[in-house]
């Protein structure tokens, strides 16, 4: 018989808070982690004195208070607030599309001349009925000039698709603001853990009951796994977990490639998206800025973030929610409920792109489940 209660796969935020939570309740888990380092894609490291996010650009930010009360037991937050700026061929424009986008593309000044303006474009498309794809539905929203200069662009290689084949519900949300209101979310809690996200991981996974192991990977002993442990904690890809059986679901992969630089400010913002087609990159960080110009003077670290197809043995950063994967995983699933001692969990485990305070509420509510008699 195993010494734990539970194995957990992976030691990102949900298999984090997942093992907390059991260890808290006097569970004994093993968790084991691919990757050679704990945190997943939070995971921040300091360079220079200023903490580089390795996977890319995370701003926590949640309008649930008992989440974010959760999450400042493990660290100070700052009160940073994600106020992104668009580079479209030498051209800076305000993210999200509020009243100074507005005034910079068109030279309006009022709320009522920027609505009338894309009203105007909207109606010079002439489109008829529900729109079709994501192309239609950017247009309906916001026109396009705003469509085909900060859009069309960024998303079609951000999801390696046109974007009139990509579906309307992904852009259904676009934030179009008639204020001059920088601030990217309309959430309540904002901010960037002072000090980086790793330590959130690290002292989530701080108990006596809990042993931590990296560079193991679950599938070179699956089998001996599922004999051993009482009940697993999944948070891996769950096509993978089935061997594909049933056909492959997709995800998006990134490439990122960071760079010191011997300035003490490269570009004066946190994140600069690059919206124009022809940059190959979406995004580029520049790290100091979450933390407000924290770190070592006259040096920088920036990160060039390249999307990329995602193949087997590549890293999935994101599943490719339309409706042929929705109704792929949803047969996962069933295959899933039929296993009796493994839970799944997180952005992969459950197919859903989740931003990380809906990773820590999803965790809380498995452990709700799993735990609420034990």
């Amino acid at each position: 018989m195993s010494k734990y209660d539970y194995l957990v796969v992976g030691a990102g935020l949900f298999g984090a808070v997942f093992s907390h939570e059991a260890a808290l309740r006097g569970k004994r888990v093993k968790v084991i982690e691919k990757r050679d380092h704990i945190a997943g894609n939070i995971y921040t490291k300091e360079i220079d004195g200023i903490q580089v996010h390795q996977y890319g650009a995370h701003i926590f930010h949640t309008s649930d208070k008992q989440i974010w009360n959760y999450v400042n037991q493990f660290a100070e937050f700052n009160r940073y607030t994600n106020s992104p700026v668009a580079n479209y061929h030498g051209h800076m424009y305000n993210l999200p599309f509020n009243m100074n986008t507005f005034s910079e593309l068109w030279g309006v000044r009022t709320p009522d001349e920027a609505k009338a303006k894309i009203q105007e474009q909207k109606e010079a498309a002439q489109l008829s009925g529900e729109p079709k794809n994501l192309e239609e539905q950017a247009i309906s929203l916001i026109g396009t000039d705003i469509y085909h200069k900060l859009i069309k662009g960024y998303t079609e290689k951000q999801w390696g698709q046109k974007a009139t084949d990509l579906p309307a519900f992904i852009i259904r949300r676009l934030p179009v603001r008639y204020t001059y209101d920088n601030n990217y979310f309309n959430d309540t809690y904002q901010g960037i853990p002072i000090g980086g996200y790793t330590q959130i991981v690290e002292k989530m996974l701080a108990h006596p009951e809990i042993d931590v192991e990296t560079g193991v990977d679950f599938f070179a002993h699956k089998d001996e796994y599922l004999k051993e442990y009482p009940k697993i904690i999944f948070t891996g890809m769950i096509d993978q977990y089935f061997n594909y059986q049933l056909g492959e679901l997709e995800y998006r992969s990134l490439r990122f490639e960071s760079e010191e630089r011997d300035v003490d400010n490269y570009q004066g913002n946190a994140v600069i998206n690059y919206t124009d087609a022809e940059t190959p990159y979406t995004r580029v960080i520049e790290h100091k800025h979450f933390e407000f110009g924290k770190g070592d003077k006259n040096k920088t670290i920036i990160t060039k973030e390249y999307p990329a197809d995602w193949k087997r043995g590549d890293e999935p950063y994101y599943p490719v929610n339309n409706a042929r994967n929705n109704a792929l995983y949803k047969q996962y699933a069933q295959l899933a409920n039929n296993e009796g001692n493994v839970i799944f969990g997180g952005r992969l485990g459950q197919y859903r792109y989740y931003d990380m305070h809906q990773v820590i509420h999803a965790a809380l509510v498995t452990c709700k489940q799993e735990l609420k008699s034990k």
